[in-house]
């Protein structure tokens, strides 16, 4: 295990080095003055001279992509101040430091993510579980017909419907916001609230067909077989055999969205007006903020990396036949 760790661990960071190397040249390449973009409108030659000497674009491109790539381990120096490691450059628009950026937003889609992550693998998994527990009968077709029903909707869409039904027509609740946990646990939780039921709406059916057919799938193996030839009680044979089994997919599937979800939920902050590393990587675009929408392009490819590395291990732990080689 231990040895499959640092491998992982090893490969992770060699594909991220190939991941910065590719975002650096691929942006810093392009025929773009970003020195110009930084000073603005109406900058003179003296400033511009200024801004592309204290962001080191006078030196060769080979030059600073060493010193780029330094500063993401040990820090580098700008005209504002020092940059702590891991230093993604200085956003061009805002004047800050592109990490500090992304941390400060990133509460925000952490929370977003977690909570709508729980509920809906709660609804999800037990709703699947229990369409194969009761394979055949209405309540399976009820569970399924309504997964399939729910799946087809979109964030955008269903967003905007309970916003208006329960927000600007009835007033029932607030619009979403964001309070730190820290803060205020229960408006964190009520603030949050519509955009965790939307996307658990929404990711909720997409788990409930995936648990019902991989667990289907698994009452149909050999050992499942031969734990209910031995006289094994079938809600024994269920959960203890049948259950662990059908995992293995499902965590893939979790680790894709959650990697996603956390590298910038894209639609469902623009979707509920939040400020999160997504709309941070819209805006950044917009703007033509390069340093900072490499900056989240990075931080997003971190945490898929890493997610991917935690999901391989989960296999080995959920299922036995699984070997780490």
């Amino acid at each position: 295990m231990l040895q499959f760790l640092i491998r992982r661990l090893t490969g992770a960071a060699v594909i991220m080095f190939l991941i910065g190397a590719f975002t650096f040249f691929l942006f810093y390449t392009i025929p773009q003055d970003f020195a110009a973009l930084s000073c603005g409108k109406n900058c003179s030659p003296e400033n511009l001279a200024v801004i592309r000497e204290n962001l080191g674009l006078d030196k060769p491109i080979t030059t600073q992509f060493w010193t780029f790539m330094v500063g993401i381990v040990a820090g580098r120096d700008f005209a504002v101040g020092h940059c702590a490691a891991p230093c993604l450059g200085v956003s061009f628009s805002s004047g800050d430091f592109v990490w500090e950026s992304i941390i400060d937003r990133f509460p925000l889609t952490l929370s977003l993510t977690i909570g709508g992550l729980i509920i809906f693998l709660v609804l999800g998994l037990g709703s699947g579980l229990l369409a194969a527990w009761k394979r055949g009968t209405k309540v399976d077709k009820l569970v399924s017909g309504a997964s399939m029903v729910l799946s087809s909707f979109q964030i955008y869409f269903l967003g905007a419907i309970v916003l208006g039904v329960l927000v600007y027509q009835t007033g029932w609740m607030e619009n979403p916001s964001y309070t730190p946990f820290t803060q205020d646990p229960l408006a964190w939780a009520t603030g949050l609230l519509i955009p965790w039921a939307v996307m658990a709406t929404i990711f909720t059916a997409q788990y409930t067909r995936m648990a019902r057919s991989t667990m289907i799938e698994q009452l149909q193996e050999e050992h499942v077989r031969t734990a209910r030839a031995k006289g094994m009680p079938q809600r024994y044979v269920f959960f203890r055999y049948a259950w662990r089994g059908s995992l293995t997919p499902i965590v893939t599937i979790i680790g894709m969205d959650l990697s996603a979800l956390l590298s910038g939920a894209v639609v469902t902050e623009f979707t509920f007006d939040l400020a999160g590393v997504g709309r941070l990587a819209v805006d950044a675009s917009v703007n033509k903020d390069l340093p900072l929408t490499m900056g989240v392009m990075l931080f997003g490819a971190f945490f898929i990396l890493i997610l991917n590395v935690i999901v391989d291990l989960a296999y080995a732990y959920i299922d036995p036949r699984v070997r780490l080689a």
